[in-house]
C-alpha cells in the first residue's frame, strides 16, 4: 500500500498499519499537518492481565521513529508526544536530536489510578513539539 504514496493528498482519510518508521519512509517530506504520538514508555509495561507493549522494552525505535517523524511535519507544524515520565532524558534526546523544539506541556487527569507505590499516578502528560520555521 505504501509503496503507491507519492503526494500528500495519496494517503488523507487512509488507515496504514504497520511498522510505523517504514510507513512513515514512504511518506512524502513535509506532509503531514499534525502528529499525535502516544508511543511506548520504555518501562517494560504489563498489564494485570498479562498484556504487554510490543518495544515497550527497549529505546531502539525512538531516535528513527522521532526523526521520520520531523521529516514528515510540515514546517511550523505541530507534533503532541505522550511519554513515560522516568524515561524523560531518552524522549527529550531524540526530540532535540530530530530537530523538534519543545514548546509546551500538557497534563491530563485520569480518573483511576495507573500505579500507586510512591504516589497516586492519575494523570499522563504529554509535551507540545515544533517544528519551527
Amino acid at each position: 500500500m505504501t509503496s503507491n504514496i507519492t503526494t500528500a493528498t495519496d494517503f488523507r482519510n487512509t488507515i496504514l498499519n504497520g511498522d510505523s518508521v517504514q510507513l512513515m519512509r514512504a511518506l512524502p517530506r513535509n506532509a503531514v499537518d499534525f502528529i499525535l504520538t502516544d508511543p511506548p514508555y520504555l518501562v517494560n509495561y504489563q498489564g494485570r492481565d498479562g498484556r504487554k507493549v510490543r518495544n515497550d522494552d527497549n529505546a531502539r525505535w525512538l531516535r528513527p521513529a522521532f526523526n521520520q517523524m520531523h521529516r514528515v511535519l510540515k514546517w511550523g507544524g505541530f507534533a503532541v508526544s505522550f511519554y513515560g515520565w522516568n524515561r524523560i532524558d531518552l524522549f527529550a534526546d531524540a526530540w532535540r536530536a530530530a530537530g523538534f523544539r519543545m514548546v509546551g506541556h500538557i497534563v491530563f487527569r485520569k480518573s483511576y489510578s495507573s500505579s500507586s507505590r510512591f504516589l497516586r499516578y492519575e494523570h499522563e502528560s504529554a509535551y507540545l513539539l515544533a517544528k519551527a520555521t
